[in-house]
């Protein structure tokens, strides 16, 4: 079978298939209200699932965001893989017909009143809750940061948006022509896949040995603790790749300001401040919750998810432990993995499975596992696709396919697949 055809058939469905989810069927809704907060990956999913699977409720999406972006593609747009709108569409072409869209960001979050108020003042009152904001990036949170930065001075950054995804791209070309040393690292917050800090770092070291220019380079990692990445397995793996390519790694490293004009960066480590000079670095921000929600009184109120805003969540249920008729789906819910689009996949069915059971006055034993997808590019042609759970176990769909294996069909899920996968996902028909 001809490789594309093979991706065609098998490939896409490594990203969000695995999930085997049973059809939904349409029950009886008793008019019930429910709000979806957030037009992400999340919220339209949900809203498309919701739409076919209850009768006679009121859905309301409730967001201001008009522009959805594919971010799983940022990182193929900082290679120079793709251009920047390949990864911009609209939201409007995914909300289903039934399902109200309120154009407003939510400004608070009443659990107490079964309430949410936009910022133009609007009260909407709710039965059921989904929180599907996503999150923020706290930029700010690194002194002499800004995202005016990206594309200058050697700095990038493929988080910030398709066209700080396609700036970087060009700052990494200059970096590799002109060489000297390269920073990489993440910040020491929950972050949305985190394969990709180390997908940047593969990808700028093999595009320099393609172009002749590796032995110029001086390509650093900077870990934020004692590890590349948290699955033992993957970060073995990952270690020995960074080993055989020359990578030095430098672990309890936290990036936490940098001086554009010295071109140099202080990171916190448990010795105290240490700076680094560089001539390239790719800055990944803090990650948090959106500040109406970390304001509110849903997040966690202690443990490592409370400083950060994230939503309080019995990890498998996604429902909200003091507030029974809430649940967190994607990126703003604190659980212990699940930061990916695959994720959400996994997600929204098992909290429609648990309102519908809701609904009907029954209970269910649906449970979402942390099932958390990364396909990791480690050069040109080539990746792992790495899926793990929440006990950090490799959960591979398809056995001809080795998840510590670099291989081209897992590039190309990666390369070619996935964003027809997720588009469908977005009207709930993956």
């Amino acid at each position: 079978m001809k490789r594309r055809h093979f991706l065609q058939s098998a490939g896409a469905l490594a990203f969000l298939s695995a999930a085997g989810v049973k059809p939904l069927q349409a029950q009886a809704g008793k008019g019930a209200r429910i709000v979806i907060a957030g037009a992400g990956a999340a919220g339209l999913n949900l809203a498309s699932r919701l739409s076919r699977a209850i009768d006679n409720a009121h859905i309301v999406l409730v967001d201001a965001k008009r522009q959805h972006v594919f971010q799983p593609g940022l990182t193929l747009i900082g290679a120079g893989l793709w251009p920047a709108n390949k990864v911009i569409d609209e939201n409007a072409r995914y909300v289903p017909a039934g399902v109200e869209w309120v154009q407003q960001a939510i400004a608070e979050f009443d659990p107490e009143a079964n309430r949410v108020i936009t910022a133009d003042g609007k009260s909407i009152a709710y039965d059921y809750l989904f929180v599907a904001t996503g999150l923020t990036l706290d930029y700010n949170a690194i002194e002499g940061m800004s995202t005016d930065l990206i594309g200058k001075k050697g700095i990038a950054s493929v988080y910030a948006g398709p066209q700080a995804a396609e700036a970087s791209a060009k700052v990494i070309d200059a970096y590799i022509d002109g060489g000297g040393v390269g920073l990489f690292g993440r910040p020491s917050t929950e972050i949305k896949c985190a394969g990709a800090p180390l997908k940047m770092t593969f990808l700028t070291d093999d595009k320099a040995r393609r172009q002749g220019r590796r032995q110029a380079l001086d390509i650093v990692y900077n870990a934020h603790n004692t590890t590349v990445f948290s699955v033992a397995p993957v970060n073995d793996k990952v270690k020995a790749l960074f080993a055989e390519r020359d990578v030095k790694v430098n672990y309890g490293h936290v990036l936490s300001a940098i001086d554009p004009d010295r071109k140099t960066a202080r990171f916190k480590t448990a010795q105290g401040d240490v700076w680094q000079d560089y001539d390239f670095i790719h800055v990944i921000p803090p990650m948090r919750a959106p500040d109406a929600v970390k304001s509110s009184p849903l997040p966690w109120q202690n443990g490592p998810f409370a400083a950060d805003g994230w939503v309080q969540a019995d990890k498998t249920t996604l429902r909200h432990p003091r507030y029974a008729n809430v649940f967190s789906v994607g990126d703003v819910a604190g659980v212990p993995r699940g930061k990916t689009a695959a994720s959400v996949k996994w997600q929204v069915p098992v909290v429609i499975e648990h309102l519908l059971a809701d609904i009907s006055g029954k209970t269910s034993s649906a449970a979402y596992n942390g099932y958390t997808s990364c396909p990791m590019i480690t050069r040109y042609g080539k990746a792992m696709l790495i899926e793990f759970d929440y006990d950090g176990k490799l959960v591979p769909s398809f056995p001809f396919i080795n998840p510590l294996e670099e291989l081209w069909v897992s590039w190309l899920i990666d390369e070619k697949a996935l964003l027809g996968t997720y588009r469908a996902m977005l009207m709930g028909r993956a």
